[in-house]
């Protein structure tokens, strides 16, 4: 309450957070670097040509039938400050799978979001992938001290919908008739992770990723979600 007896939020450190930077972030199986057109162009490409299906749900990009579109879009991506572009890597051999964006900064509500996530065939459904979902989160809250964490999409791109739920973001609504992309409606679904929130996705992250939860195949023994909310009824 205030002065004049009218309800307030909880009381928040307004320090702002610094911006996404350029950055290497290391896991047992993926590596976050800074997206370099020069350096991660041609090993995206082979991931992405031909996979027109990968661009469907982007607001503005694709899909890319030649090389040097591609290149194109790709060398501007690299120097943009938001959305910031980071590749995905196989951490043992180095070769980008797949790229994200930090996006939509607000370093002074400490809000960002991630988006422009596009994963190649052989990333899709992976641990790698996974855990390099978990190097992103811990860097904006651990790193940069963020109190949001966004996941927006096409409300018709069930993929993205799952994906979001599986990871631990949070579903909070869907914003009608948000956007016209690429001459069609797009109704965009909103989900959010907060401070809050990490730990307990964190802990379900750590027991997901631990080697002890695969079987000699490579197949999981517990899901993602459900060792999420193990760790937050334990909490």
């Amino acid at each position: 309450m205030n002065a004049t007896a009218q309800p307030l939020g909880a009381v928040v450190d307004a320090t702002p957070a610094p911006r996404p930077g350029p950055v290497s972030l290391a896991g047992r199986l993926a590596r976050i670097e800074k997206l370099d057109a020069a350096r991660h162009g041609e090993s995206l490409w082979q991931e992405f040509a031909g996979q027109s299906a990968l661009w469907t749900y982007m607001a503005t990009a694709g899909p890319f039938a030649d090389r040097p579109p591609f290149a194109e879009w790709l060398a501007g991506r690299a120097v943009s400050p938001d959305p910031y572009f980071y590749a995905i890597c196989d951490s043992a051999g180095g070769r980008a799978l797949g790229l994200f964006a930090l996006m939509e900064i607000r370093p002074a509500m400490r809000v960002v979001e991630i988006g422009t996530i596009v994963l190649s065939p052989a990333l899709q459904r992976t641990a790698l992938a996974t855990e390099a979902q978990y190097l992103a989160a811990r860097y904006v809250f651990e790193s940069l001290g963020y109190r949001r964490y966004e996941w927006k999409c096409n409300a018709l791109n069930a993929p993205s919908m799952a994906a979001a739920k599986r990871l631990g973001f949070i579903y909070e609504g869907t914003f009608r008739q948000h956007m016209i992309v690429k001459g069609h409606n797009r109704d965009t679904a909103w989900f959010a992770m907060t401070d809050g929130d990490w730990p307990a996705v964190r802990a379900g992250f750590e027991a997901w990723l631990d080697p002890a939860n695969f079987d000699n195949n490579g197949k999981q023994k517990s899901g993602l979600a459900a060792l999420r909310e193990q760790k937050r009824a334990m909490a």
